[in-house]
């Protein structure tokens, strides 16, 4: 039994897995660089330690190819930036690019890498964006979003969430993602550090090397639901330490940090001047009792110092609509708006109207959003069953979000014929690719190679087809660990 804190037969098998051998299958680790810093803490910690970490020093690269001019032949200079070569591409996007190749291709490949919704767009949200459009309502608009969002937004805020904000501390983007690298541009220097805890969104230690700062990763455990230890954060900040990365509800865990916990950590944070925070709360209506949402900004002398970061893309179903938004002092948000202002500009003046009816819609959403959230309490309660019942498979029950992070390191180690050893979470991932026809996203990309994440953002038939096949391929290897 699994301790909780299939493939498909036939000749379509057979030429499915031709084709997938012929797609570069492979998660390629040269493409893996990058410096970070892996804090841990025996009994005998000393800080020393960490400090002594070498960072990987990333020479710049530089190719010269010859290329047809007319007549002759000119040389092109096919240099890329360091900053660039020290990023690793979001493996998220490139397994769910990977996916829908080979389900182009004719290959019955169920993606569960991505968190993306199931659901459409509600219908009010949908009409707003149309009638947007039929009313003419296609032009620029102000950099930081429009005055009636950012007022919804203020609003909302101080609803559901018990912080207030002015609409000029407020910036709206084109996706949370960009709220956050505009933060972490806006505050970072070369070699400040970001504190960010394992497992982690796969963008949060690439974004702090874009803007020339190290990321900090501080572990933590599947049998602590995947909750950082305040004691470890302590030992983890320095001077250098700039900004704490903090996500509740949790990708890609599903765990949920308490109050009392948050308070913890916000008595640490205080005691540093230097240290700011950034509460990533995109999760926050996806939440299964009873568990519950505290934002982090609203906890005492926490306002001052935290950027507070939510979208529309997840809890309303809106991922392409690309819209999010940070909200925080505004020292700090008019560094994110000049940032904005020479970047994207303004986000979509349509997406922005269908913003505002998504905050009209109710209390965190209102019936539509909890009948949502309803649905993914159902898949998250039939894998955590499944998964359970497999002997040697250790979960962490999600309390938030729409991922399952479980733990299938009793598999390592197993050699599958016509396949190689399965020696970590990466080639787990390729062999449920290539025998069960299942995407999933490597726990390495995340911080914790023993897991690998499952997103259960698809409708139950789905998952029920996706477990099957990959109850069938796990049972053909033996758990190489005692369990």
């Amino acid at each position: 039994m699994a301790t909780t804190a299939g493939a498909p037969s036939g000749t379509g098998l057979s030429q499915s897995r031709g084709l997938l051998n012929q797609r570069c299958l492979g998660f390629s680790r040269s493409s893996w660089g990058g410096a970070s810093k892996l804090v841990s803490f025996p009994s005998s910690f000393s800080r020393r330690s960490v400090d002594n970490t070498k960072e990987l020093q990333l020479p710049r690269i530089t190719a010269v190819v010859k290329a047809q001019a007319g007549p002759g032949q000119m040389d092109i200079d096919l240099t890329l930036s360091p900053r660039v070569n020290s990023v690793k591409p979001s493996k998220t996007v490139a397994i769910t690019d990977q996916a829908a190749a080979l389900a182009r291709a004719g290959v019955p490949v169920i993606a569960l890498a991505a968190g993306e919704p199931d659901f459409d767009t509600p219908a009010v949200i949908a009409e707003a964006g149309i009638n947007a459009i039929r009313e003419g309502y296609t032009r620029y608009t102000p950099n930081t979003g429009t005055l009636e969002l950012r007022t919804a937004i203020c609003q909302k805020l101080k609803e559901e969430n018990g912080i207030s904000y002015t609409p000029d501390q407020i910036v709206v983007s084109n996706g949370a993602k960009q709220s956050i690298f505009q933060a972490v541009l806006a505050v970072c220097s070369p070699g400040d550090e970001v504190i960010i805890p394992a497992p982690y969104w796969v963008s949060y230690p690439e974004i702090a090397r874009l803007a020339d700062a190290t990321p900090v990763i501080v572990p933590t455990s599947i049998s602590e639901n995947f909750l950082m230890d305040p004691k470890l954060l302590e030992r983890s900040i320095t001077e250098k330490s700039r900004l704490l990365l903090l996500c509740s509800p949790s990708n890609p865990t599903g765990s949920v940090y308490p109050k009392k916990v948050l308070e913890e950590i916000a008595k640490i944070v205080a005691k540093h001047p230097r240290l700011l925070v950034m509460s990533d709360e995109i999760y926050e209506h996806i939440m299964y009792a009873p568990a519950t949402h505290t934002s982090f900004a609203s906890l005492p002398g926490m306002w001052e110092r935290t950027f507070t970061v939510n979208g529309f893309s997840k809890a309303f179903a809106m991922t392409g609509w690309r819209l999010g938004y940070v909200a925080g002092p505004k020292h700090f948000i008019s560094a994110c708006a000049k940032i904005q202002s020479q970047f994207t500009s303004g986000a979509s003046s349509i997406s922005q109207k269908a913003g505002v009816a998504a905050l009209s819609m109710g209390y965190a959403g209102g019936e539509t959003v909890k009948n949502m959230v309803k649905a993914f309490r159902e898949r998250r309660d039939y894998l955590v069953k499944g998964f359970g019942e497999l002997e040697g498979v250790k979960i962490s029950e999600p309390q938030g979000a729409f991922y399952l992070f479980i733990d299938l390191s009793c598999y390592y180690g197993a050699e599958v014929e016509g396949f190689s050893v399965i020696n970590g979470s990466e080639s787990l991932c390729r062999y449920l690719l290539d025998r069960a026809q299942v995407a999933l996203l490597p726990g390495g990309a995340c911080g914790d190679d023993t897991c690998i994440r499952i997103s259960y953002a698809s409708s139950l038939a789905t998952l029920q087809e996706a477990f099957r096949r990959i109850k069938k391929a796990l049972l053909t290897l033996r758990p190489s660990v005692p369990v």
